[in-house]
């Protein structure tokens, strides 16, 4: 069966696509360029086609990064996935952003030796950050939640031997987080680190509604009103 995947990661601050072919990522396109996720991703989408000379409906199915993350760029992100489903009539995939980060670590060989437990870590504000535990196999052990981090935060987990906390929200936590078993890495998530769960999606056709389907914000989308009068 052919796998030609986009694939889009836009929950944080980095805008990434990346595009797989017969299983393997062979281009990608990244850039941490502030509140460009607008104007850079469906660029990006366009690019990655032109270099492997495929065009979207030649691809078996888009991949999106479902978060949590930044409101506005899982927005964007969603939005051009979509757009590509309905434009060629492919399938849409999902990936959570904890899932990625937690690839990001094991196929990138950032695992410390003895890791017990891989902690992605999404920036949220001020020392809250969306998160849950993986397995060093990449399995999610514990929900996604809104945590506000602090000294004894995962003593459980920290008790059990190295744990790997890796996200632009990890950079944070380091001065918090005093434990010797504790490592760090501040990165944010790549859509090439999408590979491993959207292969597993595609195989066993788990696909999303392209109609229906929504980012995972976790948390409500807040806004504030302006106190000064416009007339």
């Amino acid at each position: 069966m052919m796998e030609n995947l986009i694939l889009i990661e836009t929950s944080t601050s980095l805008c990434s696509v990346a595009l797989v072919q017969d299983g393997k990522v062979i281009c990608e396109r990244i850039s941490s360029e502030p509140r460009a996720h607008a104007s850079l991703t469906a660029v990006f989408v366009s690019e990655v086609l032109e270099e492997t000379g495929l065009k979207v409906s030649g691809c078996s199915a888009v991949v999106v990064g479902k978060g949590p993350g930044s409101y506005t760029g899982l927005r964007v992100g969603v939005s051009t996935a979509k757009g590509l489903c309905f434009g060629a009539g492919l399938p849409l995939i999902s990936v959570g952003t904890l899932d990625t980060l937690a690839w990001q670590a094991i196929d990138g060989g950032l695992l410390p030796e003895g890791c017990r437990y891989i902690v992605p870590m999404v920036d949220a504000r001020r020392m809250e950050v969306y998160t849950g535990v993986f397995t060093p196999e990449g399995k999610q052990v514990s929900p996604t939640e809104a945590r506000i981090v602090e000294e004894h935060s995962f003593d459980a987990q920290l008790a059990e031997g190295p744990v790997l906390f890796i996200g632009d929200g990890a950079g944070k936590c380091e001065d918090v987080i005093k434990d010797q078993n504790a490592c760090f890495i501040q990165c944010c998530p790549k859509a090439s680190s999408m590979l491993h769960p959207a292969l597993e999606a595609f195989r066993s056709d788990t696909f999303e509604d392209v109609a229906y389907f929504e980012p995972f914000y976790l948390k409500e989308f807040a806004t504030t009103v302006s106190k000064k009068k416009l007339f």
